[in-house]
């Protein structure tokens, strides 16, 4: 039986990468039914709207997306597209790995997993201004909501996660030396459920920003991170820069109602059609797909072939110092999965 996904080529680069990626799927020798679907500008043109009731109907009936790189129309007065379907489809949880591959960086082993929760937060949009003396701008306030069962969730998750993939910790990131009482839940919920898995997994927490900085100076201590919204939204960014940015960052939106796979690097308008993108993001998002399908081999093929076409086949895209196309990597990939 074939899996049916959702595909979503997405603007600039999107449809390059997205066909390299499909590419290295159909090798894997599985099957694949894909309903191609538009968003953000590419269906602004086509639409009108930047998110189209059939892409959106198409995600909630096959329950998985494989999605590129989008555009957000800018002065137009539309939403967001990821915040949309963030919500749409409650999706909770945001892993981004971050793992060392190219020879060379400042850092050759690094292999983390951050786990982000993504509802909840300063990013609920609970804001307001309160006027002083005249101005009505005089002072801004946001309100950060963090609920018991958003934490439970997504700390929980984070464990499942680590147990499953053969992962030896978990640690909790927070403020609550500040936060007494938002980031004083997470931390208590996260004390509660670590105990719960004491023997199988170790768990440890850290002030976010002693873990910035820890992450700089000794990045190797770290395997699974789960964190509040937007003191992940800061991190993953820097995880990525750990291994040469985002141009080797995959993500992963997992949800109640679906989930999400998408290269998180930008639509790169500036070099779109010219065939230098590099795909390898994109492709280990598919990879956590992968995973996330239960077809774990699979997955660790696919990464271990974007390995080996990186560092013996020494296939590389501009940005990672060599000279290939976005075509002739994408072959040297799907050959090496075959």
């Amino acid at each position: 039986m074939p899996y049916h996904v959702t595909l979503i080529p997405g603007d600039g680069i999107g449809p390059e990468i997205t066909a390299e990626t499909v590419k290295v799927l159909e090798a894997t020798g599985l099957q694949w039914d894909w309903d191609e679907q538009l968003a953000g500008v590419a269906a602004v043109d086509a639409t009108g709207t930047p998110l189209p009731d059939a892409t959106i109907e198409s995600i909630r009936h096959r329950k998985l997306a494989l999605k590129g790189p989008l555009t957000t129309p800018v002065g137009t007065g539309f939403r967001s597209v990821n915040v949309q379907l963030r919500k749409e489809f409650e999706l909770f949880a945001n892993l981004r790995p971050a793992r060392s591959l190219v020879p060379g960086g400042r850092y050759s082993d690094v292999d983390i997993v951050l786990i982000r929760e993504n509802l909840e937060g300063l990013y609920v949009g609970v804001e307001h201004f309160i006027a002083i003396g005249g101005d009505p701008r005089a002072v801004a306030e946001s309100i950060a909501i963090v609920t018991r069962a958003g934490c439970e969730r997504i700390i929980r998750y984070a464990f499942e996660y680590a147990v499953r993939h053969g992962r030896k910790q978990v640690t909790i990131v927070h403020k609550a030396n500040i936060l007494k009482m938002v980031s004083g839940l997470f931390l208590e919920v996260g004390q509660r459920i670590a105990q719960e898995y004491e023997g199988r997994i170790q768990s440890n927490d850290m002030i976010v920003d002693n873990c910035a900085m820890q992450l700089v100076m000794r990045p190797e201590q770290f395997d699974v991170m789960v964190t509040t919204n937007m003191f992940g939204d800061i991190l993953s960014d820097e995880v990525s820069g750990l291994v040469g940015g985002l141009g080797l960052a995959p993500g992963a939106n997992i949800g109640i109602h679906a989930s999400i796979f998408e290269a998180v690097h930008g639509s790169a308008p500036d070099i779109a059609g010219k065939g230098i993108a590099n795909p390898a993001a994109q492709m280990l998002a598919a990879a956590m797909m992968l995973d996330h399908l239960g077809e774990l081999a699979r997955g660790n093929k696919v990464r271990a072939a974007i390995e080996a076409a990186i560092v013996q086949d020494h296939v590389r895209t501009r940005d990672l110092g060599g000279t290939a196309s976005t075509r002739e990597f994408g072959d040297a990939v799907a050959k090496r999965v075959a």
